[in-house]
């Protein structure tokens, strides 16, 4: 029944998936941000500890609930943790009605091709196994996609909806991640190349499984329109790609029926030198301008 609930929320709900899943390679980068330099952690745990403060201040915030924010895609750390004395998958749903998704890859390999494919997870049946328990609704992987290079963005395609079988047999739904690099020199041909793949991928997929496509904001707009309107599609989702969050909401306006999973766009402007009274203010702010910017677009 709560997969259901969810799965409706999901498919049909106003707002966005917020991205809460940093990892150990982008975590200093986000601590950084948020006003909280290396000095201040001397390993990895006391990072790691830190940047969970941090993800408990903004899902603990009154502005994070399910009128905007959809789901919320989570670190493995993260979903080990509590949040307020809660299990965060649990505390998520029931208390915020914030869907939840974990992150479940290991990194990227080497750049061969033009692109940096996803590397092995040993660990992925065990993983997606404590997963379900947890009451996660679905995971997140993510690849890059460097130029417009036919095999590398095959590659990528191929490996995504390969893992994403596994992903499905656990009943789970898999976020599929090729992001576009926003510096590609020929973003824009990389998009008509992977929006092919993507299809032709989709198409394969048997009549009851979904997936969600998080794909980076296109050249043109409206470019990946026929894709939210495919049956294997639960949704369409963009993620900001390192732009900042005016021209991120700008650029998402534009794409009907596409909506943000924003991770650096959403927590831009945070600070824990902030009062919480000001740090909800802040987030509140973003949420309504990237729930805004959801809700737009007009239809090709």
């Amino acid at each position: 029944m709560i997969k259901k609930e969810q799965a409706q929320q999901v498919t049909r709900a106003p707002g966005f998936i917020a991205a809460l899943d940093q990892s150990g390679g982008s975590t200093p980068k986000a601590l950084e941000l948020y006003g909280v330099d290396s000095r201040k952690y001397s390993n990895d745990d006391e990072m790691f500890d830190l940047i969970h403060h941090m993800r408990c201040r903004i899902m603990c915030s009154p502005s994070f609930n399910g009128e905007n924010i959809i789901g919320a895609i989570l670190f493995k750390k993260t979903v080990e943790r509590e949040i307020a004395g809660i299990a965060a998958p649990k505390y998520l749903w029931e208390q915020r009605k914030v869907v939840p998704f974990l992150k479940i890859d290991n990194g990227l390999e080497n750049k061969k091709n033009g692109v940096q494919i996803l590397k092995a997870i040993p660990e992925l049946d065990i993983l997606l196994e404590s997963a379900s328990k947890e009451k996660i609704f679905g995971t997140k992987m993510r690849s890059v996609i460097h130029r417009a290079n036919q095999t590398g963005i095959e590659d990528v395609v191929k490996q995504q909806f390969y893992i994403g079988q596994q992903i499905l047999s656990h009943n789970l739904v898999p976020i599929i991640e090729p992001e576009v690099n926003i510096d590609c020199p020929d973003k824009a041909e990389a998009e008509d190349m992977l929006l092919q793949n993507l299809k032709d991928h989709l198409d394969e997929l048997t009549e009851d499984k979904q997936v969600i496509l998080k794909l980076t904001l296109p050249e043109a707009a409206n470019h990946y329109y026929s894709l939210t309107e495919h049956p294997k599609v639960m949704r369409v989702v963009a993620l900001s790609g390192g732009y900042s969050r005016e021209l991120a909401n700008q650029k998402l306006s534009c794409n009907a029926k596409m909506i943000a999973s924003f991770s650096r766009a959403l927590t831009e402007g945070l600070s824990a030198q902030q009062t919480d009274l000001e740090f909800d203010a802040v987030l509140r702010k973003a949420i309504n301008a990237i729930s805004r910017a959801s809700a737009a677009g007009e239809k090709p």
